[in-house]
């Protein structure tokens, strides 16, 4: 009877062990079980506990059941994420075409190039929990900055300078990104750099993608860009260009192009990003082919060109066609009066200032420089009732917050002391520094502080600030000055000048003159010491 392959394979290894036995080459017993389990991980026959020697256990497989293999579900970790998002950010131009793809039809091509740009922003947005993390900017922000500094740095030496905004960046995405937005003056210059407008721009982005991936619906357009040139839309565009391969599309709308043809083009795409000039958008508002009102975020850029071209009153308009409560973005020249006028116009809710230079003209912009002078220290506590009976006249019919710093607690306390013996009531603080001042004009809540609290606290808020002591240094002045109002546009700063005082005659002077402020006459009349 005819044997079987098995059966005749067991004799063949019968005989081959009994001669190895019998041999004097005999081996060890180890030294067989190494040479038998070659044999089996050759043969693909080796045991599932052998593969505890060549991987180890993992959170996704705690048991090696997988032996270190990865299973065709998972998904791609944080390394390929990386060369993912690397490759579209290095890939430029999103219509050249890899040697190893195969032609796909427009349709499924576009709606494949769709679904991977969403793929990259989800995960670049969760974070190792899964979860969706508002407390700092995500993977996905840095990789919009990165394709933005790719394609310009070829044509546009700033290019590579783009992270170097990254303080004043990481402030804008705080302000915008918060559970409730807080709206942005930027008063760095007359109108946005290239920095700022890609940290702006990669901004909305991470802020859309977040969303996405909260299952939230996002309106289109998203952010609103408006511009007061052609030129600044080009420009604008040239930045938000490469971040289509990322998903984020942007369209332009200016004069330089026939609105029929903005018209189609707009039929046929739901851009998240739009630049515009104001006339030309209201053109389009009016023949419905767009609509605004559902934008998120609204910039401003250049609002003191806005308010030379004469078209402020288009800038109003625009804004009134948002029903919803966008985030308001401005970047503006504040040199002059009425800018402050508009802003405060166009800004009604919560207003961070922000500057990406840190002068002292551009942080104390809007802010008013009083400088009262007082020959002896004791004549004070007068001259302070007296400024403050001049602030109520000034500020009629509105409740103010007014900032008092002295030189030292023991000052502070003391002028509390004699603050109490006119028309003053104590509110609720049982340190006793803070005052209501009533008035048949007005109220007045007066908080009184040393200078070594207030470097502790925010003033940001206080629109008002009287420095009874000047500090002995003009930088300390100057920190007071840059950090009053930063929360209010507009914002006054008053300080008593006395004799003692004469050595910082000349220094303060010039800080005044920096910020455009009227140098007193009575400087003119003291010499330093």
């Amino acid at each position: 009877m005819a044997k079987g392959d098995d059966a005749l394979a067991r004799k063949r290894n019968r005989v081959r062990r009994k001669r190895l036995r019998s041999s004097e080459n005999a081996v060890s017993a180890r030294v067989a079980a190494i040479i038998a389990s070659k044999r089996r991980r050759k043969s693909g026959k080796r045991r599932g506990c052998e593969g505890m020697c060549f991987s180890l256990p993992t959170p996704e497989d705690p048991f090696n059941e997988r032996h270190g293999k990865k299973s065709k579900v998972d998904e791609p970790t944080d390394d390929t994420e990386d060369a993912a998002a690397a490759a579209v950010v290095k890939d430029g131009n999103p219509g050249k075409k890899n040697a190893n793809t195969k032609k796909q039809p427009p349709e499924k091509a576009g709606a494949k190039a769709k679904a991977k740009a969403k793929a990259i922003r989800e995960r670049a947005t969760e974070t190792e929990e899964g979860g969706v993390d508002f407390d700092r900017p995500s993977k996905f922000l840095v990789v919009c900055l990165n394709a933005i500094r790719d394609a310009v740095a070829p044509e546009d030496g700033g290019g590579s300078s783009i992270h170097g905004a990254g303080d004043w960046g990481v402030e804008l995405w705080r302000c915008c990104s918060a559970p409730a937005p807080s709206d942005v003056l930027d008063t760095s210059g007359a109108s946005a750099t290239l920095e700022q407008t890609a940290w702006l721009v990669s901004t909305a982005c991470d802020i859309v993608a977040r969303k996405e991936r909260l299952g939230m619906v996002v309106s289109c357009p998203y952010l609103l860009y408006i511009v007061p040139s052609q030129e600044k839309a080009t420009q604008v565009r040239s930045i938000c260009k490469p971040l289509k391969s990322l998903g984020i599309h942007s369209v332009s709308l200016h004069p330089g192009a026939s609105i029929e043809h903005q018209i189609s083009g707009l039929k046929s795409c739901e851009p998240e990003f739009l630049i515009a000039t104001p006339e030309r958008l209201l053109e389009l508002v009016s023949s419905k082919a767009i609509d605004i009102s559902s934008v998120s975020m609204l910039v401003i850029d250049g609002l003191r060109c806005f308010l030379d071209l004469n078209v402020t009153d288009k800038i109003y308009s625009i804004r009134d066609a948002i029903s919803s409560n966008p985030q308001i973005t401005i970047f503006t020249d504040p040199s002059d009066k009425n800018v402050a006028i508009m802003a405060r116009n166009l800004l009604h809710g919560r207003t961070t200032k922000l500057s990406i230079n840190d002068s002292v003209s551009s942080r104390s912009a809007f802010i008013t420089q009083h400088v009262h002078f007082c020959p002896l220290e004791k004549q004070k506590t007068s001259k302070v009732k007296e400024i403050l009976e001049q602030i109520l006249k000034s500020h009629a019919k509105k409740t103010l917050k007014v900032l008092l710093v002295a030189a030292n607690g023991q000052k502070a306390q003391n002028l509390s002391s004699s603050l109490k013996l006119e028309n003053c009531t104590v509110t609720d603080d049982t340190h006793g520094d803070s005052f209501m001042i009533c008035s048949s004009v007005g109220l007045m809540n007066v908080l009184i502080k040393d200078r070594e609290t207030i470097a502790m606290m925010d003033i940001g808020e206080f629109e008002i600030v009287l420095i009874v002591d000047l500090p002995p240094s003009v930088d300390e002045y100057s920190e007071i000055l840059g950090d009053v109002a930063r929360h209010v546009i507009g914002g006054e700063v008053h300080s008593i000048f006395c004799n003692t005082d004469a050595p910082l005659v000349k220094p303060l002077a010039e800080v005044l003159a920096k910020c455009g402020q009227a140098v007193p006459e009575f400087f003119k009349n003291l010499e330093p010491s």
